[in-house]
């Protein structure tokens, strides 16, 4: 059966602070997507959080960009909206950049990741959701995932991966989209994903039969408002075993935690954390960023879990080398690298002070 998978995420309200999600949204959420179930505009549904963003996962054959899915999300998050703000909830609303649904949420503030495929007899399916952090995270671990030999053997020995992925890498700034073709073009290709604040890894296909392996959302929050006002906290679906990579193979890349930007006030770099979902509480200097993996098996569109990737012993060492490495990072308070350059800060509260102080500034 063709299905469509669509992941959608806001952040409507933070418990405390920029922590987590206060239980009442998460019902409410519960609530609005439990009857669009009973409505038969779902099929199946999951509601989660990662830190304080909200998370959506439904399954449906609308297609991609259907305005009745995109509604159902932008009143779900509405209706959360107005819990968070009687609850007083830091930031209630922070996601939701227009005043009325247009007919797609996307470019309105919420992040959005959809795929529509046939299922397959064993449909695997792991999908990624990130808190204190840009849309650009997902650069290195897709590289490894889908590219790299050393994550994934795979790409070696399996006679359907050895013909390689293709990914299209989306130019944030400019809305422009290249696709490049792994292996050949791998290193054309890591010229941009070594860049991730400006060029982000939409989709990967794979080559020889031509089906969608993973997408992510690569919406800019603050391209969007054109100033800061949270950070994109992206989401990222990936399919599973047969002609795409081994589950283990997909996390693998977790194993050793990433540097990528946000963290407090999305203005510092820090590592990449891979925590179970009642770990995704984000606390020390608002940070570190974190990631949590849910797994799914499909059937006949029915979510079958999740089971919670991270929960799992065998990532404590990528915990601690997080620990370890925001203690570094820590150390270095203001100073870049740990903050983040000052073209990348355009969007903060910096032009602020640029602006107080320009009449100070005397030529050499």
């Amino acid at each position: 059966m063709n299905l469509t998978l669509s992941v959608i995420k806001a952040d409507i309200g933070g418990y405390v602070g920029h922590s987590s999600s206060h239980p009442d949204v998460l019902d409410k959420a519960e609530k609005c997507i439990a009857a669009a179930k009973k409505s038969g505009l779902l099929i199946d549904y999951h509601v989660t959080r990662c830190g304080d963003d909200l998370q959506l996962i439904m399954t449906h054959q609308h297609g991609e960009n259907d305005e009745k899915i995109h509604n159902l999300a932008w009143d779900t998050f509405v209706a959360c909206t107005n819990i968070a703000k009687k609850l007083k909830l830091h930031g209630a609303g922070q996601d939701m950049l227009a005043d009325a649904f247009s007919g797609n949420v996307k470019g309105m503030g919420p992040g959005v990741a959809e795929m529509e495929f046939k299922e397959r007899d064993a449909e695997t399916i792991i999908i990624f959701m990130a808190d204190k952090t840009a849309s650009g995270a997902w650069n290195l671990p897709l590289y490894k995932i889908f590219a790299d030999p050393f994550n994934t053997i795979g790409l070696v020995i399996a006679g359907n991966m050895h013909g390689g992925f293709s990914f299209e890498v989306h130019d944030v700034k400019e809305s422009k989209k290249i696709v490049f073709n792994a292996p050949e073009e791998i290193y054309d290709m890591l010229v941009f994903l070594g860049a991730p604040s400006r060029y982000a890894v939409k989709a990967v296909y794979h080559r020889e039969s031509g089906e969608i392996a993973a997408v992510s959302s690569t919406q800019r929050l603050s391209l969007m408002a054109g100033r800061y006002v949270g950070k994109d906290d992206p989401v990222c679906i990936v399919r599973s075993q047969g002609q795409f990579p081994a589950v283990g193979e997909v996390l693998e890349p977790f194993a050793h935690p990433n540097i990528v930007e946000g963290w407090m006030r999305g203005s510092h770099h820090g590592p990449l954390m891979p925590v179970a979902v009642r770990e995704s509480n984000p606390t020390r200097f608002d940070g570190p960023p974190r990631v949590i993996a849910a797994g799914f098996q499909l059937s006949g569109g029915k979510l079958v879990g999740p089971l919670d990737m991270f929960d799992d012993p065998a990532f404590n060492n990528a915990r601690q080398q997080a620990n370890d490495i925001a203690d570094i990072l820590r150390s270095l308070g203001p100073f870049e690298p740990h903050r983040l350059p000052l073209e990348e800060m355009e969007y903060t509260t910096m032009p602020q002070v640029m602006k107080k102080l320009q009449g100070r500034f005397e030529n050499i």
